[in-house]
């Protein structure tokens, strides 16, 4: 099959068993990985900047050529910057300095225009905290009011969860056979997670979070004061696992090396929190997580240094 645009690659991702992981620690039970870095802008974030897009262009939100605006951490903007490009509107992504280098040029090299604001005093690069996410977000809603632009808001805008409810969820279930107990995830705008949860709370899988085990951490693009987040407020979860970035440094290191899968920080994040379910609460049952973003995408940083 011919795809008209990279927007149809979009989903569809592999499901991956991590057999050598698991019986190099002894757990008891199965890992799964949705390889969502696979994505044609290498993120889960694509099937989130498709489905918002979209659903604006048919309620008529978002009219032909209206300039897109939107805040990042470089993963929700490289695709919409995708998305835009085919679909015809322009995309200015407001993102942190404090944020990998690779994704900014990435944004760049997609047509994106690439606003970066200076990270909060005393703040420390590759750190995003919610003092610099506070600065972005300023700037996000000064630019879209000075262009008229199409706020794209993946922390509100319902099409985030709704692209994991009813693609990136069903999608595991099918791809396990039916097979999966538990899903864990990196919370980000919260839309993964939001989404799954909706999805597997009528088929037993409980579903936990994945949270920074402390303000100032590497992993970038979450960490933002969980119960605050809209697309959490009605999930049903099964609770909260807290990872340090050491441990998902290790454990994204531990996914490249021994299973050939090459994510970033969340992945590492989301693998640890996996391996931590499986030696306590979900013992014996089969976890799922999802890579996702590409390690290519922190070759500036500390992870593979």
């Amino acid at each position: 099959m011919v795809l008209p645009s990279v927007i149809g690659a979009i989903g569809d991702t592999p499901l991956v068993e991590l057999s050598r992981i698991r019986d190099d620690l002894g757990l008891n039970g199965r890992l799964l990985a949705k390889l969502d870095y696979l994505n044609p802008g290498f993120s889960k974030k694509d099937r989130a900047a498709k489905a918002i897009i979209e659903e604006a262009q048919d309620s008529g939100e978002l009219v032909d050529g209206q300039v897109v605006v939107e805040l990042t951490s470089g993963n929700m903007g490289t695709g919409l910057a995708i998305v835009c490009s085919i679909l015809g509107h322009p995309f200015v992504a407001v993102m942190s300095e404090g944020n990998s280098e690779e994704r900014a040029r990435m944004m760049r090299a997609l047509g994106a225009e690439v606003v970066l604001v200076p990270q909060a005093e005393g703040a420390k690069p590759g750190e995003v905290s919610g003092a610099d996410l506070a600065l972005v977000e300023e700037a996000a809603q000064r630019i879209t009011e000075e262009r008229g632009a199409f706020r794209a808001d993946q922390f509100a805008r319902a099409g985030n969860p709704r692209a994991h409810e009813t693609g990136t969820a069903p999608e595991i279930w099918e791809q396990s056979g039916g097979a999966l107990t538990a899903f864990c995830d990196f919370i980000g705008s919260g839309g993964t997670l939001g989404g799954a949860a909706h999805f597997f709370a009528a088929r037993n899988v409980r579903c936990y979070a994945v949270e920074p085990d402390k303000a100032e951490h590497p992993i970038q693009g979450g960490g933002y004061s969980m119960p605050d987040l809209l697309h959490l407020k009605e999930a049903e979860l099964a609770g909260t696992v807290p990872v340090s970035g050491q441990e998902a440094a290790h454990h994204a290191r531990l996914l490249a090396r021994r299973e050939g899968i090459f994510g970033g920080y969340s992945a590492g994040a989301n693998l640890a929190a996996a391996v931590g379910l499986l030696q306590g609460p979900e013992m014996g049952g089969c976890v799922a997580v999802v890579v996702c973003d590409s390690g290519l995408k922190y070759l500036s940083t500390d992870l593979w240094g």
